[in-house]
Order: C-alpha cells, then sequence, then structure tokens
C-alpha cells in the first residue's frame, strides 16, 4: 500500500468545487496528485429515483455508486491505476471519454456526498468544505447546467428547488461543521487555494 495522503473536498452545488479542482490540476502533475471526482459514479439514469412530476433526481446520496467510488479509492491507495468513464450528464453533445487515474501521494476525492459515506469519509485524512452564498450558487449553476451540459433553464430552475436545495439542506450542510477546513468562495477561493496548495507542497517534500 502507497503511504498517500487522501484529502476529500465537498460542498453544495455551484459552490465551486469544480473551478477549485481545475486550478488544483493545472498547478500539479499525475505524478504528485490524483483526483477522483464522484460525478463519474452516478449510477445509469434508468436507477436515478423519479419525483412526483417524472423528473430524476440526481441530487440524492442514492444516485452515486459509492461502492464503486470505495473500491477505486482502495485500488488506488494500494498503488493499482483505475479506468472509468466519464459521466457526461446525458448531454447529447457531449462523449464520454474514458478516464485513467494512476496512483499518487497526494489523492484528492472530491463530490457533493463524500462526507456523507461513512465508508468513504474512512478513506480520507482530512476533508474540506468549499462554502458559497445560495443566490451565488444558484446562479453558477445556472451557468454551468445550460453552458456546459445543454440543460433547459426551466429544468436547471426546477431541479435547483425541488431537488438541489433538499439535499443540501440534508446531506451536505450538517458537515460543514465537522471539516477540517471551511474554503469561502463568494468572492474568491484564492486564499483557501493558497493554503491548500502549500500543504500538499509540504507533504510532497516529507
Amino acid at each position: 500500500m502507497l503511504n498517500s495522503t487522501v484529502i476529500g473536498i465537498c460542498g453544495g452545488s455551484g459552490s465551486g468545487k469544480t473551478s477549485f479542482i481545475r486550478k488544483l490540476k493545472s498547478n500539479f502533475s499525475d505524478e504528485e496528485l490524483c483526483i477522483i471526482s464522484q460525478d463519474d459514479y452516478y449510477k445509469p439514469i434508468s436507477e436515478q429515483e423519479i419525483d412526483i412530476m417524472g423528473v430524476e433526481n440526481f441530487d440524492l446520496p442514492f444516485s452515486i455508486n459509492h461502492q464503486e467510488l470505495v473500491k477505486d479509492i482502495n485500488n488506488l491507495k494500494n498503488g493499482e491505476s483505475i479506468s472509468r468513464k466519464e459521466y457526461a450528464f446525458n448531454n447529447v453533445n457531449s462523449e464520454p471519454k474514458t478516464i485513467i487515474l494512476s496512483p499518487a501521494p497526494i489523492i484528492i476525492v472530491e463530490g457533493l456526498f463524500v462526507l456523507h459515506f461513512e465508508e468513504v469519509k474512512k478513506q480520507l485524512d482530512y476533508s474540506i468544505y468549499i462554502s458559497a452564498k445560495e443566490n451565488l450558487k444558484i446562479i453558477r449553476r445556472i451557468k454551468r447546467d445550460q453552458l456546459e451540459r445543454n440543460y433547459p433553464l426551466e429544468d436547471v430552475l426546477y431541479r435547483y428547488e425541488h431537488h438541489v436545495m433538499d439535499a443540501f439542506e440534508k446531506y451536505i450542510a450538517p458537515y460543514k461543521e465537522l471539516v477540517d477546513i471551511i474554503i469561502n468562495n463568494n468572492a474568491s477561493f484564492d486564499k483557501g487555494y493558497e493554503i491548500l496548495s502549500g500543504f500538499i507542497k509540504y507533504k510532497l517534500l516529507k
């Protein structure tokens, strides 16, 4: 087993996790840092829970195959590479890619429910919560889902009101008081990023 440090990053939809992760990726090599995303463990759309209006709810812990996520985290910690098909969020304009992840000294596990799943939480050495005001989160969600995932505005707003907010209150917000670091991302996450980046560099030198 490798002596990897595993860091979990969670936060509500639109809090800025994706932008934060992209910045990490751009500043560290694959040999230094491995990032495993909960998004790539969504169950097929046919297995998702349907609400009373007949709309699939992807904002529930049930929507994630967390057993597969736990298995892949363990494989990485054991020095094994993993292969997984990227989840395309049902965007017909996006062709799913095959993702190959290799073991690294630092493993980042990111996603909405990484602290809710007890089996995932047990794998973490450190936990981080990215926080943002509700109005900013919904604006970011609208921009992302329309531009990147090709979702109609009505669908984005419906899901935010009936799925996202409820899931946030039940399965994400309660863990804010339990994490090691809270990064506020209302105007910018730059200061929080500097702290985490410095910590990762310190760990890589040990």
